[in-house]
């Protein structure tokens, strides 16, 4: 009985996760216990409209990069999912981390905030395009330095981040550099770590 109970929930379950991912427009993985016709319906989401997509032009870490797009699709999809570009991390998706932060026109921006068509024919820097060949950009060193990461997963926002706060002029002290760098959140705690980094860079700048 027990048995037959819990194969008949877990057969439910999935039919009803295949039909909720398949409205989402979701990727599914299969398996031989998936029911058919939850499966055709993963597999045959409507596409976007056509009046609904638009082609978005950018000049991405110094190279021209077109994409044709969903309208609602945010930068920060764009770059990971459309243009390769990885390193800028999909954190809260609500702007509260930092995580996403990139350079837009030399001012950053949090990517999960904003629309890919907004920034039509933008300069967008990335962690990608920091370094030049080998060479690591000084804040890139100087998080190395001064063990300013940890789990690292939150370092690509704060390196960008970072680099604006530098350009800015917000590093008269500690104190401002830590004001100025608020948005960006570190779940390990590197915080002094990552002042120094930016403290000694700006000096050296």
């Amino acid at each position: 009985m027990s048995e037959t109970f819990d194969e008949a929930t877990t057969l439910k379950r999935r039919t009803f996760v295949a039909a909720s991912t398949a409205v989402a427009g979701l990727p599914l993985l299969t398996s031989d216990r998936l029911p058919a016709a939850a499966a055709a319906a993963a597999s045959t989401a409507a596409p976007t409209p056509a009046d609904q997509l638009s082609t978005v032009r950018l000049t991405v870490n110094g190279e021209q990069r077109t994409a044709k797009v969903d309208n609602r699709t945010s930068l920060l999809d764009l770059l990971r999912e459309r243009l390769d570009l990885p390193g800028t991390k999909k954190g809260c998706d609500q702007g509260a981390c930092g995580a996403c932060t990139v350079l837009v026109d030399d001012r950053r921006v949090n990517a999960c905030l904003t629309l890919a068509v907004m920034h039509q024919d933008a300069r967008v820097t990335t962690i990608e395009g920091l370094a030049r060949g080998e060479q690591l950009h000084p804040l890139q060193q100087a998080f190395i330095d001064h063990d300013g990461l940890q789990c690292g997963y939150c370092t690509p926002g704060q390196v960008m981040s970072g680099v604006a706060c530098i350009a800015e002029g917000h590093t008269g002290s500690r104190a401002e550099i830590r004001e100025w760098m608020s948005g960006n959140l570190c779940r390990c705690g590197a915080y002094t770590n990552i002042v120094s980094a930016i403290e000694q860079t700006a000096k050296e700048a």
